[in-house]
């Protein structure tokens, strides 16, 4: 039964049921500040809903803030993770909720943050594993964000040290891995091959490149889908971003001639 229960579950996290998702963090009110005026988040929803995006990501405050019939397509995943900017180690994460919180708020799946690099890694990992513990009691499916950040990693867009990522996710229970897109971004095909579980690219370029090549040329690669924040939600026109960015996930196929190395550059510094 509680197999049956994550199956269901991740089932509604994929609206086109070809286990592709478009996910799109709201986490960074929490990290960063405001991504919204407080009377605007019910529009910004029903916008990210209109546009097809598969599932949103929060923390379980703002899950309780909104109206249920908002996510009426679209599925609910709580993070369970947070630091803030102001913080003397923005890389070390702590546990602000759990499970059972998370199932009392209706949620589809749950999110975990590990930075790997970091000074508090060891717990960070202990508490994914702990999480990982929870969800498979109780049929919940876990998205961990995996990261190489901090005073050890050397090369974050390294595809070895992706894959390494990936597999810490996979290896402590984690059904679906968000990490970052590899350098050149041909190589994400790699972190792809080794990872036991479906990859999330995260974040989009930041320096205004276009947003649908590079999920264009991160799906080529072979990822499972996208999980993209910040240049959605701060889009004039989020509804036809996240509808073009669905065509591009659940699209029948990608073109022949696509070259992913034209994309390289604009990864640099995807979050």
């Amino acid at each position: 039964m509680l197999k049956t229960g994550k199956q269901l579950r991740l089932r509604r996290l994929s609206l086109a049921g070809d286990d592709r998702h478009l996910l799109v963090p709201l986490d960074h009110s929490v990290s960063d500040g405001p991504i919204v005026p407080a009377d605007k988040w019910d529009d910004l929803l029903r916008a990210l809903v209109a546009g097809g995006a598969d599932g949103i990501i929060v923390h379980k405050g703002r899950a309780r803030s909104f109206a249920p019939d908002i996510l009426k397509s679209c599925a609910l995943v709580v993070h369970l993770s947070a630091s803030t900017s102001c913080s003397a180690d923005v890389h070390a994460k702590v546990l602000v909720s759990d499970v059972e919180e998370a199932l009392t708020l209706g949620a589809d799946a749950v999110s975990v943050h590990v930075n790997i690099g970091s000074d508090t890694e060891a717990q960070q990992l202990a508490d994914l594993g702990a999480v990982a513990r929870s969800c498979d009691a109780w049929g919940m499916p876990l998205i961990a964000m995996v990261y190489p950040r901090g005073p050890r990693i050397e090369d974050p867009r390294d595809p070895a040290l992706l894959s390494h990522l990936a597999n810490v996710a996979a290896d402590l229970g984690a059904d679906m891995v968000k990490t970052s897109v590899a350098l050149p971004v041909e190589r994400m095909a790699e972190v792809v091959a080794n990872s036991p579980i479906p990859v999330l690219a995260a974040g989009g370029p930041p320096d205004g490149s276009d947003l649908v090549e590079y999920g264009t040329a991160v799906m080529a690669a072979g990822c499972r889908g996208l999980a993209i924040g910040r240049r959605i939600f701060s889009h004039p026109a989020p509804a036809a971003l996240v509808s073009r960015l669905s065509a591009v996930v659940h699209g029948d196929g990608l073109s022949t001639d696509m070259r992913m190395t034209d994309y390289s550059t604009i990864v640099a510094g995807v979050a």
